[in-house]
């Protein structure tokens, strides 16, 4: 009988290695930011700009926009006094939009700054304290959330004299609700975090704890929105300004100039072209930049 024996199978050739490819190429992602990055640098220099001139335009060479020279209009690139026209009352268009940068910008941004510190400190007693606090602070929001905000802005102003002040006030009270939310959130997020017991157990007090522990950690979160409020606040304020509840005449503003030229809309509608463009632009920059400065922010806090 005959017998067979299994031979050990030799190994095969080794396959070379293989080389190493290319470099991943950055996904829609990493595009979609360079083009936010982009947006927003536009827009911060449009900023820039519109604020300087604002801040500047009483010593800028530029005519009085209360002036009265020719009853008849002026369309854009036609005179060389006047680059971009006059309106019905001969009054310059650039004049105008520039002077009503300063009513626009001062507004939206006083009214910014007042909404963030009031709603700022609400937020942050409402997630310290809880309980009693809280509840008044939800039924305060929920409140004030509960009207539309053009109509509360309205009556608002048919109560009270419209004037800066009011305006501010006003639009204030609108953006105190997502101040005082945000806060209130991040509050509760860090009130119970090792470094605020500490400090609870070392006796400090509550108003140090809040301003030196629990603030520092809130306020990026809160100013991350800033931008995007300071936006909506200026379309709140040309809606009022175009309804007739903004600043009076003869004082120049986005919302009135708007307004004033919808009459002629069709023979002339530069009248309407020209305040809208710089309020579009302005409003467009705002949200490019505060949604950039919302990612960068957000994205720092979380390392």
């Amino acid at each position: 009988m005959s017998t067979t024996t299994d031979k050990p199978a030799l190994p095969g050739p080794i396959a070379p290695e293989a080389p190493p490819g290319p470099p991943a190429v950055a996904g829609p992602p990493a595009r979609r930011g360079r083009r936010r990055n982009i947006g927003a640098l536009a827009g911060t220099v449009w900023l820039i700009a519109i604020t300087l001139a604002a801040v500047a335009a009483p010593v800028l060479p530029l005519p009085d926009p209360a002036e009265i020279t020719d009853r008849y209009s002026i369309p854009p690139f036609q005179q060389a006094g006047h680059i971009l026209g006059t309106d019905p009352l001969g009054r310059d268009l650039l004049s105008r939009v520039v002077h009503g940068a300063q009513i626009s910008l001062a507004v939206a941004i006083g009214a910014t700054l007042l909404a963030l510190a009031v709603g700022t400190a609400l937020g942050l007693m409402a997630g310290f304290f809880r309980r009693g606090v809280d509840v008044t602070f939800d039924i305060g929001t929920n409140t004030i959330l509960a009207f539309p905000p053009l109509i509360l802005l309205i009556a608002l102003v048919a109560v009270m004299e419209p004037s800066i002040g009011t305006l501010m006030v006003g639009l204030a009270l609108v953006g105190m609700p997502t101040f005082a939310r945000i806060a209130r959130a991040n509050t509760i997020a860090f009130a119970g975090r090792e470094f605020v017991t500490a400090s609870k157990s070392l006796g400090a007090p509550t108003v140090r704890i809040l301003v030196r522990e629990i603030l520092p950690n809130v306020a990026l979160p809160v100013f991350s929105f800033a931008i995007v409020v300071a936006a909506s606040l200026v379309v709140a304020e040309g809606s009022l300004s175009f309804l007739g509840l903004g600043v009076p005449p003869p004082a120049p503003s986005w919302g009135g100039m708007i307004a004033a030229g919808r009459e002629s809309l069709y023979e002339e509608p530069y009248l309407v072209l020209v305040p809208g463009v710089f309020f579009f632009l302005t409003v467009l920059s705002l949200n490019m930049t505060g949604d950039w400065a919302r990612d960068r922010i957000g994205r720092e806090s979380s390392l």
